[in-house]
């Protein structure tokens, strides 16, 4: 149960991070707030929101790092571990296959061979 709690707050995580990382601006949008582009009136203060969604995506991905290795430990306890020298031994203990007869075509069956032309022969 906590494997697939872990994994849906994973995927949420991650849905986060790409949302955050498209809501930030580029290098190139400063350039337009230094021309007054009326930057300093936003919700987020007087910097924009830089500080806050790059601080959010940062906090997001520390988060997707340890939900990470988190799944990455409860997998490798919900694995049964064996060598492969242990499943060797295991095909070996297994009885052996019977091999099935193939069915036998009555003698006086005819046989028909196709021929170079296209055509069939009864022999």
């Amino acid at each position: 149960m906590l494997y697939q709690i872990l994994i849906v707050f994973h995927v949420l995580i991650a849905i986060g991070i790409v949302v955050f990382v498209l809501l930030q601006q580029g290098k190139g949008a400063d350039v337009g707030a230094a021309f007054g582009s009326g930057a300093s009136g936003t919700v987020f203060g007087a910097r924009g929101s830089a500080s806050f969604l790059s601080r959010t995506t940062a906090i997001l991905a520390a988060l997707f790092f340890l939900t990470s290795l988190s799944l990455a430990y409860f997998t490798d306890l919900r694995e049964e571990k064996k060598d492969v020298i242990e499943m060797l031994k295991a095909a070996e203990d297994l009885p052996p296959v019977e091999e099935k007869s193939q069915p036998q075509v009555p003698a006086d069956t005819p046989v028909v061979v196709p021929v170079e032309s296209g055509k069939a022969e009864k022999q």
